[in-house]
C-alpha cells in the first residue's frame, strides 16, 4: 500500500485471511489418518482411496496460479469469496457422500482452495502499511503449519472418537470466511478488458497433471514402468512446451521474462528443494513414531498420539512466521531463507542420528517448525517484492507450485527408500530405512540452503520497497 493510499482495518481483514488459509491447510492433511477407515465405510480398495489424497493435489496445483491470475485481473476479494464458497461445496459433497466416486469429487473440488494463498499475499500488499507487509505475510504463510501439526492429532481424535464425515463437515468454517471476505477486503484494483490465457493455463494443466500424478502413483507402478515414465517425461516435455507458447503470447498467463528474474527463479529452485526436503516429515515422522516397539526403533504410538508428536513443530511454525517477516526486512529475506533452510538441515540431521525417544521428535520437531515458517515466509516475502502489483497473485501462485512438486517428489523418494529395505518377514521400514529417509531430507535442506544464497542480497529496491510503489489506487 501506498504512502497515498487509505488506511484500513487490517486486523479484521488478517483474521479473515487467516481463517481461509486454515481451511485449505486442515483439509489438505487431515484426511491421512482417516484412509483406512474411509476405505472400509465405503467399501473401497486402498488404491481408489488413495485418491482422495491425489485428486486435492492436482486441482490444488493447476488451480492455483489461475485463481492468483484472476485475483490479479478482476479483484482478489471478490475472486477470494468464490473459491471459498466452491471450497465449502466440495466439503458438503464429501461430508454426504456414500461411494468413494462422489468423495473423490468432492475433493477436486476442495482443492481449488489452494488459490487462496496467492490471492491473501496480494491482499496483503495491496492493503497492508508497507512496514507491516513482511510480518502478515509471514504469519499467514505459517498457517500452513495448522495443517500437519493441527489437524493430524485432530484428525486422530476424529476417526478415534468420532464421525468420520466430521472431517469434511469441518471444512465449513470457510463459509464465514467468505462471507466475511466480501465485507471487510477492499475491493483492489482491476485490469481493464484484461483476460486470462485459457489455452495456456490448459497446457499448464496438462503439464502440472501428467507430472504429479506420475510421481504420486510412482510407488504403485514402478518407477520404471511405461505409465510412469510416460507421465513424468511427457509432464516435463508439456511444461517446456508450455513455456515456449507463453513467450509469444501477448496476454501470456505467466510472464516468463518475469521468472527468469533471479530473484524469483532462485526462489523458486528453493521453494522445490524446501518442499521436497520438509513435505517428507508429514509422512516419516508419524508412520516412525506409530511402529511397533518389537521393530526396534517404534514407540507404537496411536495415530492422535503420533499427531501430537507434530504439535510442537505447528505451534513454533505459528511463532516463528511473524518473527520470520521482522527479522526479514531488518537482514533481507535472503539470509532469513537461508536460516530456515538451514534449521531443517538440523532438525533431519538430529532425526537421522538420534531418534531413541519421543522426545527426541518434539526436539527436532521444533527446529523443522522455525525452519519451516522462515521458509515459507521469506519465499512469499521475496517473491512479492520483486514482482510488479499487477502479478504477484500468479507469481507467488507459481511458486507454491514449485513447493507442492517438489512435495510430491520428496514424498515419493522417501516412500521409495522405506520400501527397499524392509525387515524380514514383515512389510515394515527397517531403521536403516528411516535413517536414510532423513539424510535424504537433511541433503534437500542443505541444497535449498544453497539455492538460497544464490537469491540477490536485496531486490533493486529493497525488501518491501515494490509494495510502496504500488499505485495509489492499488486497493
Amino acid at each position: 500500500m501506498s504512502a497515498a493510499a487509505p488506511a484500513y482495518r487490517t486486523g479484521p481483514i488478517l483474521a479473515v485471511l487467516l481463517l481461509a488459509g486454515a481451511s485449505f491447510a486442515l483439509s489438505q492433511t487431515m484426511v491421512l489418518p482417516a484412509l483406512p477407515v474411509l476405505s472400509e465405510e465405503l467399501d473401497a480398495d486402498p488404491a481408489a482411496t488413495s485418491w482422495l489424497l491425489t485428486a486435492y493435489l492436482l486441482t490444488a496445483s493447476v488451480a492455483t496460479p489461475i485463481i492468483g491470475k484472476l485475483g490479479d485481473l478482476h479483484g482478489k476479494g471478490r475472486v477470494m469469496f468464490y473459491v471459498l464458497l466452491t471450497f465449502s461445496a466440495g466439503s458438503v459433497l464429501c461430508a454426504l457422500a456414500d461411494t468413494i466416486g462422489l468423495v473423490i469429487a468432492g475433493r477436486a473440488i476442495q482443492g481449488v482452495a489452494g488459490g487462496v494463498f496467492p490471492l491473501s499475499f496480494g491482499i496483503i500488499r495491496d492493503t497492508f502499511p508497507r512496514e507491516r507487509v513482511a510480518g502478515a505475510i509471514g504469519m499467514q504463510s505459517a498457517i500452513f503449519g495448522i495443517g500437519g501439526g493441527i489437524g493430524l492429532p485432530l484428525s486422530g481424535i476424529i476417526v478415534d472418537h468420532g464421525d468420520v464425515s466430521l472431517l469434511f463437515w469441518l471444512g465449513l468454517v470457510a463459509l464465514p470466511a467468505a462471507v466475511l471476505a466480501l465485507r471487510v477486503i477492499p475491493p483492489s484494483a482491476t485490469i481493464p478488458h484484461a483476460r486470462v490465457d485459457w489455452p495456456g493455463a490448459l497446457l499448464l494443466s496438462a503439464a502440472l497433471v501428467s507430472l504429479l500424478l506420475g510421481v504420486t502413483e510412482a510407488e504403485d507402478w514402478g518407477w520404471t514402468s511405461a505409465p510412469t515414465v510416460i507421465l513424468v517425461a511427457g509432464g516435463a516435455a508439456l511444461l517446456l512446451l508450455w513455456v515456449r507458447f507463453e513467450m509469444g503470447r501477448p496476454e501470456p498467463l505467466v510472464d516468463i521474462a518475469l521468472l527468469r528474474r533471479r530473484a524469483v527463479a532462485a526462489t523458486n529452485l528453493c521453494g522445490f528443494l524446501v518442499g521436497f526436503a520438509m513435505f517428507s516429515s508429514f509422512l516419516l515422522i508419524p508412520q516412525f513414531v506409530q511402529a511397533p516397539e518389537g521393530t526396534g526403533y517404534g514407540f507404537d504410538l496411536t495415530v492422535t498420539q503420533a499427531g501430537l508428536v507434530l504439535v510442537p513443530s505447528a505451534l513454533v511454525q505459528l511463532a516463528a512466521g511473524p518473527v520470520a517477516g521482522m527479522l526479514g526486512t531488518r537482514l533481507g529475506f535472503r539470509i532469513t531463507l537461508a536460516i530456515g533452510a538451514g534449521l531443517a538441515a538440523i532438525s533431519f540431521t538430529l532425526l537421522a542420528f538420534v531418534h531413541s525417544s519421543p522426545v527426541d521428535f518434539l526436539v527436532a520437531g521444533a527446529f523443522l517448525g522455525a525452519g519451516i515458517s522462515f521458509a515459507f515466509a521469506s519465499m512469499a516475502n521475496l517473491i512479492v517484492a520483486a514482482v510488479p502489483p499487477t502479478v504477484v497473485g500468479v507469481a507467488t501462485g507459481i511458486n507454491t507450485i514449485t513447493r507442492t512438486v517438489g512435495g510430491a517428489f520428496g514424498s515419493a523418494a522417501a516412500v521409495a527408500i522405506l520400501s527397499s529395505a524392509t525387515i524380514a518377514g514383515s512389510p515394515l521400514p527397517t531403521e536403516g530405512a528411516y535413517t536414510a529417509a532423513f539424510v535424504m531430507s537433511a541433503c534437500g535442506s542443505l541444497l535449498a540452503l544453497a539455492a538460497a544464497l544464490l537469491t540477490p542480497p536485496r531486490t533493486a529496491s529493497g525488501p518491501g520497497a515494490a509494495v510502496a510503489a504500488a499505485p495509489a489506487g492499488a486497493r
